[in-house]
């Protein structure tokens, strides 16, 4: 394992954040906040999904009070979105939100990010000091500040922070590039001990999305970096959660469901092994394990014993039959048809 980088520790709605938890997953209701039906339904799927932390966008006061509503029939941590406007973030603790995002961008006046603390010192509720390479402050030159000058801004932000005698901290340094982000939070992590939430920002659409996201989260978890995570990409909410489960799991920093090792199939392979893995994983996932259990399903002699013997559970494949292998020695001979079906009798 990874050794974590240390952290203090921060609670959101009961959600422990930092390096002696669970990195967490967070994701953001791409619903308007002031219809409190429709932004409920969509963090309903969220959770079901596997997300653990929800952000909302609070534009206006209605927004900020439909999170009273939303809290009621959520069971789930609320984070309050908050840009431009201080007195949102004032009115979203009064309704009840678990943690507020402010935007030192666009907010930056002490005496506003004075009543911001003392409402969040109030409600023993933290902040995330949220920098996104979009909204930058601007630089001392009036330049947009660089990659590389985002840890001085992220620390004069929170020195007034602590000035203010307020630790219950979360920092998120956030790019649509990916080196600029990784950078960013490497640099950061040397000189301050609050936790990280870490994503790449505006990643693109799904696919570029993911391997944008799967590559800068991947960098820095590696490194011990990140306590909670958000996968940002223009499309269904859901996929995001699903990639952040995804990056956890192939880090083997967390467990969700059986990991399946298959081959990526060639002119020696005759089953339909694409088939058979879309088969194994619908049938994989119902089952929600956080049991670590590795599953391997390969297509041909070269490879297929050696992973197949491996795993804790797998099947090696010739001419429409395999050789099923459990915990390392031969269980049986299966045909084609009755693959999945014998790998998950005998998991």
């Amino acid at each position: 394992m990874f050794k974590r980088r240390r952290t203090r520790t921060i609670n959101i709605g009961g959600v422990k954040v930092g390096w002696k938890f669970p990195v967490s997953i967070q994701s953001m209701a791409k619903t308007d906040t002031r219809d409190a039906r429709n932004t409920i339904a969509e963090i309903k799927r969220l959770k079901k999904a596997g997300c653990e932390i929800v952000r909302v966008a609070v534009k206006d006061v209605i927004a900020a009070k439909s999170i009273k509503t939303i809290k009621r029939r959520a069971d789930i941590p609320l984070v309050a979105d908050i840009h431009f406007d201080y007195r949102l973030a004032i009115e979203s603790i009064k309704s009840g939100a678990d943690k507020i995002r402010i935007n030192p961008g666009n907010i930056s006046s002490p005496n506003h990010l004075k009543d911001v603390i003392r409402a969040a010192k109030k409600r023993k509720i933290p902040i995330r000091i949220g920098f996104n390479s979009g909204s930058m402050p601007p630089a001392g030159d009036g330049q947009t500040e660089n990659g590389d000058s985002f840890v001085g801004a992220a620390l004069r932000y929170i020195k007034f922070f602590e000035k203010e005698n307020f630790r219950d901290i979360i920092v998120s340094l956030k790019s649509s590039d990916v080196r600029e982000t990784v950078t960013a939070y490497r640099g950061l992590a040397a000189r301050c001990d609050y936790p990280f939430h870490v994503g790449i920002t505006a990643s693109g659409a799904h696919e570029a999305g993911i391997v944008k996201s799967s590559i800068g989260i991947g960098a820095l978890l590696l490194d011990g970096i990140g306590d909670t995570i958000r996968v940002s990409l223009t499309g269904d909410s859901v996929s995001e959660v699903v990639t952040a489960k995804n990056i956890l799991q192939s880090l083997s920093i967390r467990n969700f469901r059986p990991d399946i090792v298959s081959c990526p199939m060639c002119g020696r392979c005759q089953v339909d092994l694409a088939g058979i893995v879309r088969k194994l994983e619908t049938e994989l996932s119902a089952l929600n394990s956080q049991k670590p259990l590795t599953v391997a399903v390969m297509g041909c002699e070269v490879n297929g014993p050696g992973e197949a013997r491996q795993a804790d559970i797998g099947i090696a494949f010739g001419k429409d039959s395999g050789v099923l292998f459990r915990k390392g020695k031969i269980v049986k001979k299966v045909k084609e048809k009755n693959a999945v079906k014998e790998l998950l009798k005998n998991l």
